[in-house]
Parts: C-alpha cells; sequence; structure tokens
C-alpha cells in the first residue's frame, strides 16, 4: 500500500478504509487511537465543525458524527498518517503532482471534473464521481522544496458528509 493507493481509493470511495462521512466519532476514535482535537473543541468541548487530528489525517465532527475527512500535505517534506490508514509506514514523501494524481484516477476509472469553486489564481481543484471527493492542488510556497515549482501539487484532498452518508448509516 503507497501514500497514492490510499489517495486513489478514498478519491473513487469516498472512504479510507473503515472510516466514512456519517460514523460516531466515537468508532472512529476506537478505530485511531485518541484524536488531537482542534483547540476550539478543547476550549468548547461540543463544539460543532472543527476536526480531530492524527497526524495528517483529520476527521470533522458535527453531533458527535464525522462530517469531513481529509488528508493535508505538504509537497517536497513528508506525510504522516495512522497506520490504519497507510500500514507499516512512518512517513511517505507528500509530493503528488496533479498529473500524477490525475493518471492513476484514470487508470481506476474513477471520473472527475474541474471544480469551479476551487479553481482560480494559483490552485486548481477536481471533483470525483460518484464519491464527491474534492482535491485540490497549489503551486508550491516558497519554502517547499520541489523540483519544479512551476507545477502544481497536491496540498488537500476531502469530503464532506451528503445526505446519502446520512442514509449510510441508517
Amino acid at each position: 500500500m503507497t501514500l497514492m493507493n490510499v489517495l486513489v481509493d478514498f478519491a473513487r470511495t469516498g472512504r479510507i478504509g473503515p472510516l466514512r462521512c456519517g460514523m460516531p466519532l466515537a468508532e472512529a476514535e476506537d478505530l485511531l487511537g485518541p484524536g488531537r482535537p482542534h483547540p476550539a473543541i478543547q476550549l468548547i468541548p461540543d463544539i460543532e465543525g472543527y476536526p480531530y487530528a492524527w497526524d495528517c489525517l483529520e476527521l470533522s465532527v458535527t453531533r458527535r458524527l464525522v462530517s469531513g475527512i481529509s488528508i493535508s500535505l505538504r509537497p517536497g517534506s513528508t506525510t504522516r498518517l495512522p497506520s490504519l490508514v497507510l500500514p507499516d509506514s512512518e512517513a511517505y514523501p507528500s509530493t503528488v503532482l496533479r498529473e500524477d494524481l490525475l493518471a492513476a484516477l484514470d487508470a481506476v476509472d474513477c471520473r472527475h471534473d474541474v471544480n469551479d469553486r476551487l479553481t482560480f489564481g494559483g490552485q486548481s481543484s477536481i471533483l470525483t464521481h460518484p464519491a464527491n471527493v474534492c482535491a485540490v492542488f497549489f503551486t508550491p510556497h516558497r519554502d517547499e522544496q520541489v523540483p519544479r515549482r512551476e507545477r502544481l501539487y497536491l496540498g488537500a484532498i476531502h469530503k464532506h458528509a451528503t445526505a446519502s452518508d446520512a442514509d449510510a448509516r441508517a
């Protein structure tokens, strides 16, 4: 299993292993261990929509249910993910070119379209179908060490709960 496998499977299915939108936070924590809550949650324990983090994996929570899943990457550095997500890994290089992810999605027949809402300036975004996973690509920041600065690199891939996610947990 590689980071690219995890990204493609997430884009195609909307799940990361057993993690899915609509699942109870308690179930996710049983699988992943206790998450690191966002500081807002630490101040106001029942505040909604803020993430719990496990290294580069974040789960947003609303009404104690997972309402969003995201993986954040920094081109030129490494990505750490829980072993449930990426077994037998300490860290993986997190430099993922836009064209490499798109080619991997095409190879498994995962449809994707440009996401006009998040495509502007120095960034580009796609939305996968039918999973509705959004991948956002950026030109690298000044401090990110990448071989080709003019290229677009994956910065985040995320999914937010939909009505069908609510139906799936019922």
